[in-house]
């Protein structure tokens, strides 16, 4: 087939896949999802990209994009069928570079910046990224973050945002054509462009201020100290959060990202919070969000069952990141879905061995939860991670100190070792239900939801009728307590239907006025809004890219069926 001669002469026999059993890892999504692609194409620069979306688009193929394939909604892997053109999928994990751009006042990042890589290179400069995310621990992309309305956990900044990019589109009259909104002159050819960008032929250090375009989220410490809005903080589909590249969800080709940082915080205190009463929680945080001079760095939230899950389904993952660090699990994973694939035929190993044995071999292995953190679990139902900087340590002591007094819970100034172990253990807890599955097998299904809820939400903890109660075995919910954002993860009893389940659940949340998803994006597990569809639409009138998302037309021009 030319396609894949013309591709495989671009980026090289090593840089393409087109075995189904190879391919899978890429095709199958993080939680759930996998459907057929033609190949899987690994660009290794800017150039190459667009050499490959030229082929692509030449011969009329759905192009989608993947960095990292972290996404917990199927939003970066093909779907099933109703397909009307063949599917390729552009990897451009590769292309890693990332370039600090006024003294690091800013920064520029290609399709295979990972956040983690972002935050290290940024850490010398006593400077930090513009948000951070739980995934940023598996590998996560600074571009996928961008693409998906990633959420993240900081509450003075938001999630993630720009509104300075370099990307591809085909426009209404199905031509090609690269974007350069970076507010960089690097050229008028997209080889120009994309060669000057690439070899730093420009002044790194006298970059211009863009006058009418931004690189961050606007206004958001505004909106989160508006604690009495019947709005949630943040969600996939607002408006404000949707601008060309932002919000994209793959319906273009995303080459890259200019992003402010932000000076580091300095002095850093996370407050280990436990109470029994969800009331006490809420009454805290609208203090703290109305009243407080100094805004939080971020609120981490846990629910004991979540806590105790984590504690026996997240035990070896929390030992990888805390030992090896956040580097090494990209190629872990991969590593993993190669015994999978090899294993796969061996009728002597049950299918997810590599999982089956992790989890077993975490058993060797003493308790990693520190012996404060463990005592809360004995005692208290819910817990929060408060992180203050600066001069809101003290602030956030005092008050505290004040507040426990009269209210049910206790808490304690978390130690460096405690402060690590409970972040990673809160940020584990999001594959917990995977590894549960995988255990089961075919036992159980598995629904995970992630919400936003009003801002003035007091009745904040779910409580659910018996009759759905009744069809689940576990609930987890975890999330970002101080914006109002959750995770909420539910393992289901054997024989529960989670699509019937989920449309049960989504209905209790539209009657609280909860907005759905929070920072996951829609994939193809939900009915993209109208906003978003809008901002589909204007990106990809031909519906070339990742069509299909949102529960949207999957065919050329939108047509339906």
């Amino acid at each position: 087939m030319s396609t894949i001669k013309d591709l495989t002469a671009i980026v090289g026999s090593h840089h393409i896949v087109t075995s189904a059993a190879k391919s899978l890892r890429y095709r199958k999504g993080y939680r759930s999802g996998q459907g057929d692609a033609l190949a899987v194409v690994m660009p290794g620069t800017l150039l190459e990209m667009w050499q490959v979306l030229k082929v692509l688009h030449r011969d009329n193929i759905v192009i989608l994009m993947q960095a990292s394939n972290t996404s917990l909604t199927e939003g970066s892997t093909p779907t099933g069928e109703g397909y009307d053109r063949d599917v390729v999928i552009v990897k451009g994990s590769r292309i890693k570079d990332l370039q600090l751009i006024n003294q690091g006042k800013q920064i520029l990042a290609f399709p295979g910046t990972t956040l983690a890589n972002l935050e290290k290179t940024l850490k010398p400069l006593n400077r930090e990224p513009h948000s951070v995310i739980g995934s940023s621990t598996l590998g996560a992309s600074v571009i996928g973050g961008i693409n998906n309305n990633s959420g993240g956990a900081l509450i003075q900044r938001g999630p993630a945002y720009t509104e300075l990019a370099l990307y591809a589109r085909i426009d209404e009259n199905d031509e090609l054509h690269l974007v350069n909104h970076l507010g960089i002159d690097l050229g008028n050819t997209p080889e120009e462009i994309l060669d000057n960008l690439a070899n730093r032929r420009f002044d790194l250090n006298n970059v211009p201020n863009s006058e009418e375009r931004v690189g961050h989220n606007r206004n958001y410490e505004e909106r989160v100290r508006d604690v009495d809005s019947d709005m949630p903080t943040r969600y996939n589909a607002d408006p404000k959060g949707l601008y060309e590249a932002s919000g994209a969800a793959g319906k273009v080709a995303t080459f890259a990202v200019r992003l402010d940082t932000y000076p580091s915080e300095g002095e850093l205190q996370v407050f280990y919070i436990g109470t029994n009463s969800p009331a006490v929680l809420e009454k805290m945080r609208r203090h703290i969000l109305a009243n407080f001079k100094n805004l939080p760095v971020s609120g981490e939230y846990m629910h004991k069952e979540a806590y105790d899950l984590a504690k026996i389904y997240g035990k070896d993952s929390l030992m990888v990141i805390d030992k090896v660090g956040t580097d090494i699990l990209p190629t872990m994973f991969g590593m993993k879905a190669s015994a999978e694939r090899i294993l796969g035929h061996i009728p002597t190993f049950k299918p997810y061995f590599p999982d089956r044995f992790l989890q077993r071999a975490g058993h060797l292995f003493p308790n990693q939860l520190p012996k404060r953190m463990e005592d809360y679990a004995n005692r208290f139902q819910h817990y929060l991670q408060l992180k203050m900087s600066g001069e809101g340590i003290a602030e956030a002591r005092a008050y505290l100190t004040d507040f426990f007094k009269e209210e049910e819970g206790e808490f304690f100034e978390a130690n460096a070792d405690e402060t690590n172990k409970a972040s990673l253990h809160r940020y584990v807890t999001a594959s917990v239900p995977i590894r549960y599955q995988e255990l089961h097998q075919d036992k159980i299904d598995i629904l995970p939801i992630d919400v936003a809820l009003r801002r003035n939400d007091d009745d904040w903890f779910e409580t659910l009728p018996k009759e759905i109660d009744d069809k689940i075995e576990y609930k987890l919910y975890y999330g970002h307590f101080l914006d109002h954002v959750m995770h909420q993860d539910y393992i289901l009893k054997p024989g529960v239907d989670a699509h019937e389940l989920k449309q049960e659940m989504l209905k209790l949340f539209d009657k609280r006025g909860a907005i759905y998803p929070a920072e996951h994006n829609v994939g193809h597990l939900y009915d993209a809004a109208p906003s978003l569809i809008e901002h589909y639409k204007k990106n990809d009138p031909t519906n070339s890219f990742n069509p299909g998302i949102g529960k949207t037309s999957m065919r050329k021009w939108w047509e339906e069926y």
